[in-house]
């Protein structure tokens, strides 16, 4: 049975090792099985609901695209584009602004963590963004959507946005999609908190590997990460006790493609130097090719612009007739 499958990166720059083993490396899974059908969106309307420099947003939406590309995503086989060049979703966000309810969007703990203690600085866009999310989910008919653990929230809320819509008026268009979540590192932490996400916002150059560091950087990342004095647990449940470790665990099983319980089998018992060293020389293998292919694509803005204008017209096709008939359902035609 074939998968309609939608997902989207924001284009924030500096995409890190967290964005690759948690979405991009699935994406291309899913991009080389014959059955689906892949919508991959570089979502900058979600990019703007922090602020950003105009110029930098530009290039980042580009080099998020070169990312898609060099990791693997083929955009004959997939669509890929910028979710600003199709109109049809901050209009579809509109109509199901006016299904969502307040006290849905409350409980989404992603708002309050990216807003803090002073949420009445964020912007609405912060807080709305998820009913953003389900628009672009739904526009397409999705039946699928590969997220992480901290996206599962947003996705249930699109199914009950979804079916909010469907009793409201009395019909059976929007689907329920359902999540896909893959891989031993869903949710890859800082090298140097394990108790914290991944995150480009970190003060700490060292708590991340970024996609475009040099091999000379990455092993040096992966040296300073931080860990302890004690040898390596050898049972799954004593390395749930030690953060850093697990992640580190998790990271190296998720880029050899390889299940946590091996990965603990065979680092049981020694020093954390030897899985560093390890994990340092398998994320070189993998990124090494990924970071140069980038600049390659980089210095080909031209195939990058055609490439978005080729998916944006691939996804309006599909998106524009959805809204229209939402149009017809909510009376608006």
């Amino acid at each position: 049975m074939s998968k309609k499958i939608f997902s989207g990166v924001q284009p924030t720059g500096n995409l890190h090792l967290g964005n690759y083993l948690g979405a991009i490396k699935n994406f291309v899974t899913l991009n080389n099985e014959p059955e689906n059908n892949c919508i991959f969106c570089v979502v900058d309307l979600h990019a703007i609901t922090i602020k950003q420099d105009p110029k930098e947003l530009k290039n980042n939406i580009r080099e998020t695209v070169a990312t898609f590309i060099a990791s693997g995503i083929d955009p004959k086989k997939s669509i890929i584009f910028n979710q600003s060049r199709v109109a049809a979703h901050a209009e579809a966000a509109w109509i199901l602004s006016c299904v969502a309810r307040m006290g849905w969007l409350n409980r989404m703990t992603q708002f309050k963590e990216k807003a803090g203690k002073d949420k009445e600085k964020a912007s609405i866009g912060l807080y709305s963004y998820p009913v953003l999310m389900a628009a672009d989910i739904l526009l397409y008919d999705a039946t699928h959507v590969p997220v992480g653990d901290d996206q599962k929230q947003h996705l249930e809320l699109c199914r009950d946005i979804a079916q909010k819509f469907n009793n409201d008026f009395g019909v059976d268009f929007f689907p329920q999609p359902e999540p896909l979540i893959y891989g031993e590192a869903t949710r890859v932490m800082s090298l140097r908190d394990g108790t914290k996400k991944m995150s480009k916002s970190d003060a700490s150059e060292l708590s991340r590997v970024l996609l475009t560091d040099s091999n000379d950087v990455i092993a040096t990342k992966l040296k300073k990460a931080k860990s302890d004095s004690d040898l390596i647990p050898d049972s799954v449940e004593l390395l749930k006790e030690k953060a850093e470790c697990l992640n580190l665990i998790n990271i190296l099983s998720a880029t050899i493609n390889q299940s946590q319980e091996k990965t603990l089998q065979e680092f049981a018992g020694r020093e954390y130097s030897i899985l560093k060293n390890k994990l340092a020389e398998s994320l070189i293998e993998v990124l090494g090719p990924i970071r140069e292919e980038i600049e390659n694509l980089l210095n080909n803005k031209d195939e990058l612009n055609k490439i978005l204008a080729i998916g944006t017209e691939k996804a309006e096709e599909i998106a524009n007739p959805i809204l229209r008939e939402v149009y017809k359902i909510v009376g608006f035609r």
